[in-house]
């Protein structure tokens, strides 16, 4: 047979010279379309918002769908974006000159802290109207707040950290509540923690957050113009309340950890990216004089939890001294740039600049962005207008660039739920992997793709790689839908040829027996597999000639028991003299027609086990069909194997109790040439009643009568009533045996006299024995001495047999007397019948006038009648009329017949000159018949009352209404 490998090589080559031309022509190699039916909506889109203010935007703040804005001098807006036709106005109520320097809202939306250019602070709660002046942090300019996102709530802010202006970092709490609101101050403490410093002393701490990780550990970011700093530390399970003075304390005679860069914008400014509420945030950006630093944020850090840091330095078009940025805000892909007239959005991927939004002079310069965390809105304000920008669809294209950064999980994570990028991905990836060498993640990843199949699988066969070949082919038939039969059908072909030519191999090579064993266990399995049962089944003709042309027997027999083709097993077994394996597989798939075909040839090797197994079947087996194989094995045998063929049909018969004549026939042959006595036991025990015989009686016979057995012919003969031929085959084997079948007609006494003649006459005439025939007519009452006495010589003296005569005599005389009995008892009751006879003729009835027919209920006297002994009198045509239907057949035709001749003697005669002597005789003729009818019918209709007699009795079950005339008689009540 011909490689189906090296065909299918040929086959490649021209199929990618196919594709190559519909290449040239645009036909591409996805199996998807790229169609865009409308422009794509951009990822960051601007919205103006329709509001004038009064007077210019100081500073705004937005948090939790909570946005506060300062107007003018002393005016604060507070608006609920959900309800935005509802603002509230609070009036600062300051006369000086202070002016507002920087808001601060915490994440709840619910604290707003108010720092005014005087070094003073005001607090507004969200729940109340008027602001409050924080009387402990007088004299201190706030540039940041930390807020506690762990025990903040709606009216206490929990532990929080401020920081100045002058790099002090300062622990405070606010709280209020409605009935102390005016007469306490809402700053609970406010006491110094540490001073933030640089190369030329304390500076101003720009930024402040406080971050939880894992098991208890604090993280705390400040930042500076030029430095983030990292304060790592404990809070004891308890004690967060009493607020973080335990982390700074450990830093108090060494500076924490931090990052330094030489440029300075005059301030920073950090920004994280959260994805959901209340959780940690993942990602950070920091805005400094060199550039952007950007990361992630890994908690399980021991003292930094930056991680996968990196710089974005400021492009050209970006000036510190001139045009320096003055927010950043972060988004999970992107951070945005605030600069005096534009926004710049950089990806964090890959470090492009993908966005840039030029603003209108008309709007005047870009003041503040600051983004909602928890709705993901952006925020961007001048002194006359306010924007906000939504982010939508974020990741639509970051699979791109993790894909051109190689990272090709995350690539296939954020396009997962669109089919053709997977697509491209998944080429991207195998090309990478193949390039590198890793042929099977290659292959893998190729069998995922809509990729031109020849084109994959002639690049795996030129660079020689067979076993990533056949991982790709495993992967691309696990893709296959049902209905693409064809090619599962090419496939697992395929699959089958590489992996025999791949086992060919290892097998030679002793140092390979490793991967030998664990290339055919993956083989095994592929030939196993669920999904590929219904391919191989239908192609199994192929794949046993794959097999053959390889010499794989080890796995063609694994196959064919996977095919449940066990016939070839067994055949394959009994082929290498293999047969206790063959037997076994019978034994354990117990098919029937494996059994009846292969047992005649596994009785000859391993008789006993066969039978065992024949026996463990029970009646799944057909024993009729397993006489041939004991029939041919018995013939060749010695008697201790045909011994195994009589245990069978032993278990058959006894056990099984078949009831099969071919079955009962042959155990009468095994009995009839090696087991005699067990011959006679199973005819007795098989019983005399011939209806219940199951074997041939006539085959019986004459198997007994060809191999000497008599008795057992007697047996025979006894069953099928040949009584004479019992006791002639009897006499000839024993006496005792012959009397036995002599008494067996039980009901023919004639013919039971001439069997016990045939006994008496053998033992006089040929054994010459009188003593024992003188013990046959005591055997047997029916025989008499005058019927033996022929049989004796002439010779014999009449004292042998003088007392046997003398009780004939007596038995004769005792008979007469009996006789003589019987026939006095005889005459006597001949002379009573007849008195009664006499009395019964004179015996009378009365009727009186008035009686009435007890049918018709009409007067007796009127119409000819009977009456009967019990007293019912009936009408004759009444009585005739009930009696009738109830007669049988015969009987009413009988009764119409003597109707007919009784009506046709009752005619007169046409004649009219007949002379008067022949008139007389013959009326009296006709006079003497006509009586004679009438006592016939009156026998037949009065034989008995038809209401005391069985007549009635009969008819109890009788139906009141005719079944044939049921229809009729309900329609005539309708």
């Amino acid at each position: 047979m011909a490689s189906i490998l090296d065909e299918y090589e040929d086959a490649l080559h021209r199929s990618v010279s196919v594709q190559q031309s519909r290449a040239s022509v645009g036909i591409p190699h996805s199996g998807y379309v790229n169609a865009r039916l409308e422009k794509e909506t951009p990822i960051f889109n601007k919205q103006r918002i329709d509001f004038t203010p009064p007077e210019k935007i100081n500073s705004l703040v937005v948090s939790s769908n909570q946005l506060c804005m300062s107007l003018g001098k002393d005016t604060l807006l507070r608006i609920d974006l959900g309800k935005p036709d509802e603002p509230n106005q609070v009036e600062l109520g300051r006369k000086d000159e202070a002016k507002v320097y920087k808001m601060f809202l915490d994440h709840t939306g619910s604290h707003l802290l108010i720092a005014l250019n005087t070094s003073e602070c005001l607090y507004l709660n969200r729940s109340v109207q008027k602001v409050r002046t924080l009387s402990r942090w007088k004299g201190h300019l706030i540039e940041s707040v930390g807020w506690n996102k762990f025990l903040g709530s709606e009216t206490n802010t929990g532990p929080i950290l401020v920081g100045t202006s002058q790099g002090q970092i300062y622990e405070a709490e606010i709280s209020v509540s409605e009935g102390s609101l005016f007469s306490t101050n809402p700053d609970q403490y406010f006491r110094q923690v540490y001073t933030l410093e640089e190369e030329s002393g304390p500076a101003p701490v720009c930024c402040l957050e406080i971050e939880r990780g894992i098991e208890g550990k604090f993280f705390i970011i400040a930042t500076t113009r030029k430095r983030l700093f990292q304060f790592v530390g404990k809070v004891p399970e308890g004690t967060e309340q009493q607020g973080f003075s335990s982390i700074f304390a450990v830093h108090t005679d060494h500076l924490p950890s931090f990052r330094e860069f030489p440029a300075n914008l005059g301030f920073s400014e950090i920004a994280f990216y959260t994805p959901k509420l209340r959780s940690n945030p993942r990602s950070f950006a920091w805005m400094m004089g060199n550039g952007v630093l950007y990361g992630t944020l890994d908690y399980s850090r021991p003292d930094s939890i930056l991680s996968d840091e990196r710089v974005w330095v400021y492009p050209p078009d970006i000036d510190i001294t001139v045009n320096k940025p003055i927010s950043i805000v972060l988004t999970q892909f992107h951070f945005l740039l605030l600069l005096p007239d534009r926004v710049k959005a950089v990806c964090t991927l890959n470090g492009q600049v993908v966005f840039q939004d030029l603003f209108l002079e008309k709007f005047g310069l870009l003041t503040r962005m600051i983004k909602d965390p928890t709705v993901q809105q952006i925020w961007i304000h001048t002194e006359k207008v306010v924007f906000r920008y939504h982010v939508q669809r974020e990741s639509r294209d970051v699979w791109k660039m993790y894909m051109n950064m190689n990272k090709f999980d995350l690539a296939k994570e954020y396009c997962k739920d669109r089919p053709e990028c997977l697509d491209i991905v998944l080429a991207k990836e195998a090309e990478h992997c193949f390039q590198n060498k890793r042929y099977l993640d290659s292959a893998k990843c190729y069998a995922l793709t809509q990729n031109y199949f020849e084109e994959i699988a002639l690049k795996f066969i030129e660079a020689k790689q067979e076993e990533a070949l056949m991982e790709f082919l495993i992967k691309k038939l696990s893709n296959l839908k049902p209905s693409e039969k064809t090619q599962t059908t090419l496939l697992t072909t395929w699959l089958t040829e590489l992996y025999l030519n791949w086992l060919g191999i290892l097998q030679g090579d002793p140092s390979q027996r490793n991967l030998y064993l664990d290339t055919r266990e993956k083989f095994r399995t592929f030939l196993s597999s669920p999904k590929n049962k219904d391919c191989l089944f239908n192609n199994r003709a192929s794949i046993y000639e794959l097999l053959a042309s390889h010499g794989d027997t080890e796995h063609m027999v694994y196959f064919a028991v996977i095919m449940q083709d066990y016939e070839r097993v067994v055949a394959h077994h009994c082929q290498h003299d293999e047969y206790d394996e063959a037997l076994n597989v019978l034994s354990r798939h117990r098919d029937e027609k494996l059994f009846y075909k292969f047992s005649p040839v596994l009785i000859q090797h391993i008789p006993k086990k066969v039978v065992d197994a024949w026996i463990s079947m029970g009646s799944r087996l057909d024993a009729r069909n397993l006489i041939p194989a004991l029939v041919n094995y018995s013939q060749s045998a010695s008697t201790q194997q045909i011994n195994e063929a009589i245990r069978y049909m032993e278990f058959c018969v006894y056990q099984l109790e078949e009831t099969q004549q071919a079955i009962h026939n042959y155990l009468l042959s095994l009995y009839a040439l090696c087991r005699p006595d067990s011959l006679l036991s199973y005819l007795e025990q098989a019983g005399t009643n011939p209806n219940r015989i199951h074997y041939d009686l006539k085959y019986a016979l004459r198997l007994c009568a060809e191999h000497g057995h008599h008795r057992a012919c007697v047996h025979v003969y006894k069953v099928m009533e040949l009584y004479e031929e019992a006791v002639d085959l009897a006499l000839q084997v024993d006496v005792d045996l012959a009397k036995s079948c002599a008494d067996l007609p039980e009901d023919d006494e004639e013919l039971r006299k001439k069997l016990w003649l045939k006994i008496a006459r053998h033992v006089v005439q040929e054994e010459k024995d009188v003593k024992k025939a003188m013990a046959c007519l005591s055997s047997c009452a029916l025989l008499k001495i005058e019927d033996v006495l022929p049989f004796f010589p002439d010779f014999v003296t009449i004292d042998h047999f003088k007392e046997a005569i003398c009780n004939s005599l007596e038995d004769y005389n005792k008979h007469i007397e009996e006789l003589k009995r019987e026939m006095e008892e005889a005459t006597q009751s001949a002379k009573r019948i007849r008195e009664d006879i006499q009395e019964m003729r004179n015996k009378y009835g009365s009727v009186e006038p008035q009686e009435k027919c007890a049918a018709c209920d009409f007067p007796l006297l009127n119409r000819p009648f009977y009456l009967f002994l019990c007293g019912h009198m009936f009408h004759y045509d009444c009585l005739l009329q009930a009696v009738f239907p109830n007669l049988p057949a015969y009987k009413q035709a009988k009764l119409e017949d003597l109707q007919k001749k009784l009506a046709a003697t009752s005619q007169p005669s046409k004649s009219h000159h007949r002379p008067k002597d022949a008139d007389t005789i013959s009326l009296g003729k006709g006079q003497q018949s006509r009586e004679q009818i009438k006592a016939d019918i009156d026998d037949i209709v009065a034989a008995e009352c038809v209401y005391c007699g069985e007549l009635m009795i009969r008819s109890i079950d009788k139906p009141f209404i005719d079944p044939q005339k049921y229809e009729e008689e309900m329609q005539s009540w309708l």
